[in-house]
């Protein structure tokens, strides 16, 4: 992560919306992180993906979680598994904050080495299953009541570091796998190469819009950049996103220019060029209709929060 000139965070990623943070060491690739969504300079954070796991444990208000396609509301005690690669964003219901902590670890915590027997018979079968890329944890069944536990378990564990706490986290991990194994289908995983391509095609695409959002964006040049007709740019974006294109494009421009409107220095002329609006007017409007509100407005109510 970065700190902008709001003195919040924001995620940083490859042109491939990879996040760069490490997750752990090497020896040991565990990380925990405390959280919240106010912390960063939209109130969410943006889309990314990493090779690691990741499990969210909500701990104070609610998170509208978004994996790959699925949308996930989130509330206190809740927790969500995100599976290795995929792409997944989060921000406020309601536009009130949320607390939240993330396990992130590298798959190889689990199985050991490449290539053994419980990599090949229980791990990867999750990890490559189109159908689980995310899993809710909403205590809507018995057995996810044993994952919020484990998780819990899990903080306890990084947060006090008693001896040979390293292995009662791994021990934990394994269990809390071993309850999704015996609960959650891993059969049937036809149409991963399809949706591997249509999901690169959209960080792809995340990525153009990323280096490219400040000047005149066309459809044919985000089509053309992933090597697609212009129809079927819109209609992968949209299936998997479940937002058009160039509403996309609208919000992304809007939360990049968050950390200049409540900085205050420049116009809105200035902030709504800067970020890829024709002029203020057409800016403030599409502000009001994403935010609730107007530029100056919403900077009034963050100053009166902060």
């Amino acid at each position: 992560m970065k700190t902008s000139k709001t003195g919040k965070t924001q995620i940083i990623t490859n042109p491939s919306q990879k996040e760069l943070k490490e997750h752990g060491s090497y020896p040991f690739p565990f990380l925990v992180c405390y959280e919240s969504l106010s912390g960063y300079d939209t109130g969410s954070f943006l889309w990314h993906w990493h090779s690691e796991i990741e499990f969210t444990l909500i701990t104070k208000g609610r998170m509208i979680y978004q994996v790959n396609d699925q949308c996930f509301l989130m509330k206190e005690g809740e927790a969500l598994f995100g599976n290795s690669s995929t792409l997944h964003s989060g921000h406020m219901a309601d536009e009130t904050d949320c607390e939240y902590i993330s396990i992130t670890f590298a798959p190889r915590l689990l199985y050991g080495y490449e290539g053994s027997l419980i990599q090949e018979k229980y791990v990867a079968p999750v990890l490559h299953h189109r159908g689980l890329a995310a899993i809710h944890f909403d205590s809507s069944e018995s057995w996810q009541e044993g994952i919020v536990e484990g998780l819990r378990n899990i903080i306890e564990e990084s947060e006090n570091r008693r001896p040979f706490y390293e292995l009662r986290i791994q021990e934990q991990l394994l269990h809390i796998w071993l309850l999704i194994l015996e609960n959650c289908s891993v059969e049937g995983t036809e149409g991963r190469s399809i949706d591997e391509k249509n999901y690169e095609r959209i960080r792809c695409m995340l990525s153009f819009i990323q280096e490219n959002y400040a000047r005149k964006l066309e459809l044919e040049d985000i089509a053309q950049h992933v090597h697609i007709c212009k129809s079927e740019c819109c209609r992968i974006f949209k299936n998997y996103m479940k937002e058009s294109l160039f509403d996309y494009i609208l919000k992304y421009r809007i939360d990049q220019s968050l950390p200049d409107v409540l900085d205050g220095k420049d116009s809105l002329t200035e902030i709504a060029l800067r970020v890829g609006f024709a002029d203020s007017n057409y800016f403030s409007k599409v502000f009001h209709r994403i935010k609730g509100c107007s530029p100056r407005e919403y900077r009034k109510r963050k100053s009166m929060i902060m």
